[in-house]
């Protein structure tokens, strides 16, 4: 059965960047006839905002959005994914990394996502250094995979990202292994989710391949960018959606996705444009570009 999953992480209240891509998993799911869950990533607790998460519940509720099952918190899965990565150590998976950013920085080339780093650790620690992080080991070969947006993909993490963190300096896991592990644990087979996270998916990938996990569908749609063409997020301060103004909110997250609902349904309750989304939702009309600006 279908099973897909919305994810925010609750450093601030949802925006319509975070809305487009909530509307298009959850429209998807009910398409195919399957579950859509809700899974909040509070795993970096520094960068929580005390109240978020359960403002972020408040709004999708009040937009109407209905999810399967009960809240997955990331930042009570602790024990799991200390489990895995035990498991990946075991297998020689896993090494401690001494360095600080500042030395990777000074000795490293830059990759599709930053810079790569360049193994410094991967032999053993050097002499006076300690384990900060810990790093999975990457192999020199393609990691591909078919996207339903954006096509054929593939990426050599070795030569491309390098031997990429599991666990922190701080202590935290990452985001990487924890996104993983909750997918499987979760039995997610389709991920949708905004285009800023395409580069990441080979990672994840190769993780589920190592630890012997299903593989899984992928659609990243195009992320949204405001007037100076940058992604809308927290950072860029983009203006939290305002359930007062659901409908038409919800209206413009469908163009978004290609959608062209009829412009009179703008003016009515949302439960009507739900309706009219859950008839006439079709995936293959979301453009396969990385990113649009948003046209209120």
């Amino acid at each position: 059965m279908y099973r897909g999953r919305f994810a925010p992480s609750p450093t601030g209240p949802l925006h319509f960047g975070s809305l487009v891509a909530a509307v298009a998993g959850f429209l998807e799911a009910r398409q195919q006839q399957g579950e859509w869950l809700l899974r909040m990533e509070d795993l970096d607790t520094p960068r929580n905002m005390p109240g978020a998460a359960d403002a972020i519940l408040h709004s999708l509720e009040a937009f109407g959005f209905e999810w399967d099952g009960p809240v997955v918190y990331q930042s009570e899965r602790n024990s799991l994914y200390a489990e895995i990565l035990s498991k990946l150590e075991q297998n020689g998976l896993l090494y401690p990394c001494g360095c600080t950013r500042k030395e990777i920085a000074d000795s490293a080339i830059h990759g599709i996502e930053g810079v790569i780093y360049p193994g410094t650790c991967r032999n053993g620690l050097p002499p006076g250094k300690s384990a900060r992080a810990w790093r999975i080991r990457t192999e020199d070969r393609d990691i591909g995979f078919d996207d339903a947006t954006q096509g054929y993909i593939a990426q050599n993490l070795a030569r491309d990202i390098g031997d990429f963190v599991l666990k922190r300096a701080d202590g935290l896991y990452a985001y990487q292994l924890a996104v993983v592990v909750d997918d499987a644990d979760q039995g997610i087979t389709h991920v949708v989710r905004g285009a800023d996270l395409l580069d990441s998916t080979p990672r994840q990938i190769y993780l589920q391949q190592v630890l012997g996990l299903p593989a899984m569908h992928y659609a990243h749609i195009p992320v949204v960018l405001n007037a100076q063409g940058e992604k809308l997020s927290k950072q860029t301060q983009a203006q939290p959606i305002n359930p007062q103004n659901a409908t038409t909110e919800i209206f413009h997250a469908l163009q978004h996705l290609g959608q062209n609902p009829p412009a009179e349904l703008k003016m009515t309750a949302p439960r009507d444009l739900w309706q009219w989304a859950y008839m006439n939702w079709s995936f293959k009309q979301i453009s396969n570009q990385t990113s649009l600006r948003n046209q209120p």
